[in-house]
């Protein structure tokens, strides 16, 4: 944990720095005696807990707290400790009343530490989360254009298609008939998800998801039996995962 130290008298910066000498797994970043100085140096460096007097000249600990939109954990420090309900209010990790003994700095130090992994933890399993999500980008949709108008299409619904020279027909599962376009097997795939569509014939693509069966030289779909082309015939069963 990366530490501030704030106090405007100097012997009790001394003493708390020297406290977290002895402790494993804290950094003190800086200290300082003006409490705008502690301003400047939170807006500028990482940092997870401050010590914070509540008596300061210029502004209070508590008004600092108060000032700021984001603060890391603090932990007043204080010889008045007429202070410490505000202070937990200001929902403070813990409150030490001067003369600080070293075995209650241990405890606010362990209280500060504990906070401190629970946090980092969570962010972790954030992160790792947001890592395994991948964004689904695949279109619910296409639009091809058929005579005179642009057809929308829902992907989920495309069986299969069928090159007929320099048109396709595109046979989807809520329609008898095949809807016919003016475009190429390449303009096409470029539109939908590679992940589901495959070329199994020069003259055909199938929707992986509508496949039924799977025979040596055919692909079946619905009643439909669709060529598999010798030169598309390795990238199909590696594709479909069949030896």
């Amino acid at each position: 944990m990366r530490c501030l130290l704030v106090d405007d008298e100097p012997l009790a910066l001394d003493v708390i720095a020297s406290y977290l000498e002895k402790v494993e797994g804290v950094e003190l970043v800086a200290r300082c005696t003006n409490p705008l100085e502690a301003i400047h140096i939170l807006s500028e460096q990482s940092v997870d807990l401050v010590f914070l007097d509540i008596e300061m000249p210029n502004l209070s600990g508590i008004d600092l707290v108060k000032s700021l939109d984001r603060l890391p954990q603090f932990i007043f420090t204080t010889a008045y400790p007429q202070y410490a309900l505000e202070g937990f209010e200001l929902n403070a990790t813990d409150y030490l009343v001067k003369p600080i003994p070293f075995p209650r700095f241990l405890k606010a130090i362990a209280r500060a530490k504990e906070k401190f992994e629970a946090t980092s933890n969570k962010l972790a399993e954030s992160k790792a989360l947001q890592a395994t999500q991948i964004p689904d980008t695949t279109p619910a949709f296409i639009f091809v254009k058929s005579e005179y108008e642009n057809i929308k299409i829902d992907v989920a619904d495309i069986r299969y298609m069928q090159g007929l020279k320099d048109y396709i027909k595109i046979y989807t599962q809520h329609s008898e008939k095949a809807i016919l376009t003016l475009s190429s097997f390449k303009e096409l795939l470029d539109k939908l998800p590679q992940q589901n569509f495959l070329r199994t014939h020069r003259s055909f693509i199938v929707n992986i998801n509508a496949i039924r069966a799977v025979q040596k030289s055919k692909i079946v779909i619905d009643e439909i039996r669709i060529p598999i082309g010798d030169t598309y015939k390795d990238e199909v069963f590696k594709k479909l995962n069949i030896s």
